[in-house]
């Protein structure tokens, strides 16, 4: 009899701790000792539960109506549930801290546009000698360094907020910090900042050059997705943010007064065409996405519709042109650790989903009268192979194309056609260090026919960190 008060006070103390606060004050003071103690406790209990199995088999607790065992049993059994899930959940669980600093040393035989110096885009390319100075510059830079924190909260949750030191817009030519990503999903819904649905980053190829293919589709964007597993293998659907690329080519200087306003006041404001017309875009860009992974790597398949506004601001009319494109890519492994990365993308409007170069509506004709806005086609290709030579060396070697189909509106100085190529030697003597060496060639092509290439030699030193698993410790 005495086992069962025992057990009697282990239960109601759980259920109700206060119900002896004032009888038995020390008998409270070791139950909220043992209750800071989990463990303890539950092996307190489960002895408990064994002898009093042994000992007072079915005698029943009038008030609860149930065996004094069994409802110690639940007590114990639901305990340890709440234990286990929270053990799980901490140990399935983590927050990862990582990045690297990079400085970069290039020599560039010619000159390329100040802001974008420690790198070789193609479009900054000057197709007028002189246009940005005479030749040969030595550039230092560091704007590739990277800082990033991501993990996940069991196998449901996963979250990513990465950063980098090249600025661009506003922070043009500037070390300044640039948001990378910011990326969260649940289950299999994805909402943040992210690689593009239209993208495949998997054929990014191994170089030090910063801004790499401009033939590529290479693009982070705001976007809502979904994705459905199919095995290995998976198929994803995306809403994203919509960003017309337009262009007014030749009429950007003409007068606001020429384009048939009515109520606008085109002469005291001095506005030109390229202050009438703006993007309008009220509907998001759609692309869908199948990959397949297998033991020969990966191949994918992207499609992208869009709609592609605009307005003008002194009449407040609207219009919009129909944009698609078609992304088909591939990662081949080839011998040892090689792949071979392949992509050809195609379609009209989708200019601003391109690595460099792109434009998505601009005017059908040079006739002010008739003009009207027109998707602009264009076709991208980029073929590079990764090859390792051992552990601690690997060359990458590739070209890659961005070709517009440009409308006659546009002016002669937009940008026509890009050509880039690479080639390098990266050594990696020890874990999170590499030194790598890189040759690269651009050429730039306007609409007028105009060229201008560029070409250049970049020294790299990339260093990284990673804190591994730090969730535990916060």
């Amino acid at each position: 009899m005495k086992a069962l008060v025992r057990a009697l006070c282990v239960v109601l103390a759980l259920i109700s701790p206060g119900v002896f606060s004032a009888t038995d004050a020390d008998r409270i003071e070791q139950l909220e000792e043992q209750l800071r103690n989990q463990q303890q406790l539950l092996d307190a209990m489960q002895d408990e539960l064994q002898r009093l199995k042994a000992d007072v088999v079915g005698v029943e607790d009038s008030e609860q109506g149930v065996t004094v065992p069994m409802a110690l049993e639940a007590s114990v059994a639901s305990a340890k549930a709440v234990s286990e899930a929270t053990v799980d959940e901490a140990s399935s669980s983590s927050a990862q801290l990582y990045g690297f600093v990079m400085a970069d040393m290039i020599y560039d035989f010619k000159r390329v546009d100040p802001n974008w110096n420690d790198t070789l885009r193609v479009s900054t390319i000057a197709t007028d000698a002189g246009q940005y100075g005479q030749d040969g510059e030595f550039i230092f830079g560091v704007r590739q360094s990277r800082l990033g924190i991501k993990g996940n909260y069991g196998d449901d949750v996963t979250y990513l907020l990465e950063a980098e030191l090249f600025g661009v817009g506003g922070d043009e030519g500037q070390t300044t910090p640039r948001l990378r990503h910011a990326w969260a999903t649940y289950k299999n819904v994805g909402v943040g900042q992210t690689w593009s649905n239209f993208m495949d980053g998997d054929i990014f190829p191994n170089t030090i050059d910063y801004w790499g293919p401009t033939g590529m589709v290479f693009y982070r964007n705001q976007q809502a997705r979904y994705t459905f597993p199919l095995g290995e293998d998976e198929f994803s659907i995306a809403l994203e943010d919509p960003s017309t690329a337009l262009t007014v080519g030749r009429f950007r200087d003409t007068n606001a007064c020429e384009l048939n306003t009515s109520s606008y006041d085109c002469e005291s404001t001095g506005s030109t065409a390229a202050d009438i017309y703006q993007a309008h875009n009220d509907v998001p860009d759609l692309s869908l996405r199948y990959r397949n992974n297998g033991d020969f790597g990966h191949y994918q398949v992207a499609a992208m519709f869009r709609e592609l506004g605009y307005e003008r601001l002194d009449t407040g009319a609207q219009a919009s042109e129909f944009g698609w494109g078609v992304n088909v890519s591939a990662g081949i492994k080839t011998f040892d650790s090689d792949v071979l990365k392949l992509q050809v993308v195609y379609g009209e409007g989708i200019g601003n989903y391109m690595n460099d170069g792109g434009i998505d509506i601009a005017p059908s004709t040079d006739n002010l009268n008739t003009a009207r806005a027109e998707a602009v086609p264009l076709l991208g290709i980029s073929a590079y192979y990764d090859h390792y030579w051992n552990e601690q060396w690997s060359t990458s070697i590739g070209w890659s194309m961005n070709d517009l189909d440009n409308s006659s509106g546009q002016s002669g100085s937009e940008f026509a056609k890009g050509q880039i190529a690479q080639i390098n030697l990266l050594h990696t003597p020890r874990e999170n260090v590499m030194l790598g060496t890189e040759f690269i060639w651009g050429e730039r092509q306007d609409v007028d026919g105009a060229k201008g290439d560029d070409y250049r030699i970049q020294f790299s030193l990339k260093v990284g960190f990673d804190s591994g698993n730090f969730l535990r410790g916060m």
